[in-house]
């Protein structure tokens, strides 16, 4: 047994990510953010299904045609492979904890 809020970073000088399950057909990940963005020059442009959730904190995501979407606690959101989007805001003054599961 584990929890996803296990091991939690005090400081945070670059994103987390961190596999929880991981098999053939899916990728479930713990991201963890303060303050941390999407490189500027890079879209997210995934192969793979995403289905992402704001356990704590919160987030912005910019999908290349334009819409932005504010993620607060508890909401989720599925993105198709190959919508491009980026994060483009996460709470500077607390952890913004992410729940992706990827899948085809």
């Amino acid at each position: 047994m584990a929890n996803v809020f296990d091991g939690l970073p005090e400081e945070l000088a670059a994103e987390q990510f961190i596999d929880l399950v991981k098999t053939d057909a899916v990728r479930i990940e713990r991201i963890v953010s303060k303050g941390h963005c999407s490189p500027e020059q890079g879209w997210y442009d995934q192969h793979e299904h995403e289905w992402v959730m704001v356990l704590e904190g919160s987030g912005t995501l910019l999908f290349d045609d334009g819409r932005e979407l504010v993620l607060g606690k508890g909401d989720y959101v599925h993105i198709p492979a190959h919508v491009r989007h980026r994060v483009i805001h996460t709470d500077p003054d607390q952890l913004t904890v992410w729940l992706a599961v990827f899948y085809s």
